[in-house]
């Protein structure tokens, strides 16, 4: 058994045959999902996904690529509509990038301190996106955990390990995807070897980052297998075991999220 902890099955890459995607996840031991939101405004489209799927449940937030679109969504506004249907068991995804840049800092700041404002008002987990952004990242992590704690995940994570340790420290959880299986990723599997075990969950970020297994396909649920296996075998751990414990984990950090 696993959880998908990252997915975005609302994208149309997945229109033609969202049915079957879903099957497959179930037949490959994925026995539930959480598909994250990039647009708080797109939120109805989720949740007709979570009543279509019993396995699927989903997030409110906006990614910081989006940030400047959004800023008229207060903190109030997300703990409302988080608090507004059962199968909403996170906040985001919320976080700065400035690889892309896309969005000014500025923004992406705001926004991500709205976030985890609601995040701990709720109790419910923040979906961390950080990209190029290590030292604010720290930074902004630690000033508001000061302020008062609240559960996060640093999702599809790939920076250093300065931020994996804050995160660690901080109380969070490491999310890793697809491109800890790459050839490449040997400092990415370096810092996993040093998460401890409570604090791992594994994703696709479907339709991106399909594991090595599939590189170069577009990516689904059914393929974080891959992502399990590399993970235990750099944890020393069998694969039954890396299922188990990430499961586990998942259902801690997702404390909303009901087994089916």
């Amino acid at each position: 058994m696993l959880i998908d902890s990252h997915c975005h099955l609302d994208f149309a890459d997945f229109d033609a045959e969202r049915d079957e995607l879903v099957s497959r996840a179930h037949a490959a031991g994925v026995s539930q999902m959480v598909t994250i939101s990039t647009r708080v405004k797109k939120l109805d489209t989720l949740l007709a996904l979570t009543e279509r799927y019993p396995s699927v449940f989903c997030s409110v937030g906006t990614h910081p690529n989006n940030a400047g679109e959004e800023l008229d969504i207060t903190a109030d506004d997300l703990v409302r509509l988080a608090q507004s249907h059962e199968k909403i068991v996170a906040i985001g995804e919320a976080g700065l990038d400035y690889f892309y840049d896309t969005q000014t800092p500025a923004d992406q700041q705001t926004g991500f301190r709205r976030h985890i404002e609601a995040a701990r008002r709720t109790e419910l987990p923040l979906v961390i996106h950080s990209r190029s952004a290590d030292e604010d990242m720290a930074q902004i992590l630690t000033e508001e955990t000061g302020k008062g704690a609240f559960p996060f995940i640093l999702h599809c994570f790939s920076a250093g390990q300065v931020l994996a340790d804050a995160g660690v420290a901080l109380g969070g959880y490491i999310s890793f995807s697809g491109i800890l299986t790459f050839p490449k990723s040997e400092e990415l599997r370096a810092i996993a070897k040093t998460v401890p075990m409570d604090r791992l969950l594994v994703e696709t970020d479907a339709p991106y980052l399909a594991p090595k297994r599939w590189r170069g396909k577009r990516n689904e649920p059914s393929y974080v297998v891959n992502t399990a296996e590399v993970l235990a075998a750099v944890k020393g751990v069998s694969y039954e075991e890396m299922a188990e414990i990430t499961t586990a984990n998942a259902f801690r950090c997702f404390s909303k999220m009901t087994r089916i």
